[in-house]
């Protein structure tokens, strides 16, 4: 049988409806299938901000922006801002009394020298601040740095109330230093200066460092028993001795050693024999079981004078 064959050299496969076929080195197509190209999917936040950007009134934005943080900067600079915040308060607090949180209620109590007016003074707070800023602890420590306040306690009650708790030092005594009386504490602290006729009883000391030596002074008042009444103030010398200041004007010199003893034999003499009632100016105590009194010059003229008077005894010749 006789035909003819088409050459198989020639036969090529059918790669239609493919793109970009490629034979590879072993004679393989590498297909790609045809479809659609995928889009990429856009981010909305991107987008949103892109509009912003390109659209209208952005760059007039940006410069007004910008021109407000340049008026911000000059006020700063100017003091206006310091200006606004006394007058009105920060604007932090501003916003929490807007909110209710402003200091609607103050409770002050434990004072008893200190008025309440006072009280409120010394802890610096006033209508412009909110209870929710409010630093409780500096509050409390501008409260004891007052003198007469020994402890404080300060506590936010939301939304607007402050309740603030004091316990004020004892007065103690009076004391003179440099022209100057001031109330003092046991401890010797100064409470304040005196500003009235409340504690005038209150022992009296005068010198330096008198202040923290007070109890001491106290028992040499004790030791002359009534004749307390008669004292009016102990002037310390030289940060060493007593001396003594009674209501007559009498200065009375104490010993170094055992003044309440001293005082309190001031105190036997007073009674028998009247002596701090004479017309004296000093009597001096320092010098254990010895009493020197020195009159005044009026005193011991007349003194004199009744001693020239006095018969003068001849003796026997």
């Amino acid at each position: 049988m006789t035909g003819s064959y088409p050459s198989l050299a020639t036969a090529q496969p059918a790669l239609a409806g493919f793109a970009d076929a490629r034979p590879d080195a072993f004679g393989r197509a590498s297909l790609k299938m045809p479809g659609r190209r995928r889009r990429r999917r856009s981010n909305p936040l991107f987008e949103g901000l892109r509009n912003v950007v390109l659209g209208r009134g952005f760059g007039a934005l940006l410069a007004v922006l910008f021109l407000g943080m340049v008026g911000a900067y000059g006020v700063a600079i100017g003091g206006g801002y310091h200006r606004f915040v006394a007058a009105n308060g920060a604007p932090a607090d501003i916003l929490a009394k807007a909110m209710g949180f402003g200091v609607d209620v103050i409770t002050i109590s434990g004072q008893r020298s200190l008025s309440a007016d006072e009280a409120l003074a010394a802890a610096a707070v006033t209508d412009r601040h909110s209870l929710l800023f409010l630093d409780a602890l500096a509050v409390r420590e501008r409260l004891m740095a007052t003198p007469l306040i020994k402890d404080a306690r300060v506590r936010k009650l939301y939304p607007g109330r402050l309740v603030i708790e004091l316990t004020e030092r004892d007065e103690f005594a009076l004391w003179q230093s440099d022209g100057q009386i001031f109330v003092v504490a046991q401890d010797g602290k100064p409470i304040d200066v005196l500003r009235d006729e409340r504690f005038v009883n209150l022992p009296f000391v005068v010198g330096e460092g008198a202040n923290e030596r007070v109890a001491e002074f106290q028992r040499i008042v004790d030791a002359a028993g009534d004749f307390k009444s008669k004292i009016r103030a102990g002037v310390l010398v030289t940060n060493r001795r007593w001396n003594v200041k009674l209501t007559t004007g009498v200065d009375v010199k104490l010993p170094e050693q055992n003044p309440e003893g001293a005082m309190a034999a001031l105190a036997r003499l007073s009674r028998t024999q009247q002596i701090a009632d004479k017309d004296v100016i000093s009597i001096d105590m320092r010098v254990p079981g010895r009493i020197a009194a020195r009159l005044s010059e009026e005193a011991a003229a007349l003194r004199a004078e009744a001693q020239a008077k006095k018969p003068v005894r001849r003796g026997a010749v």
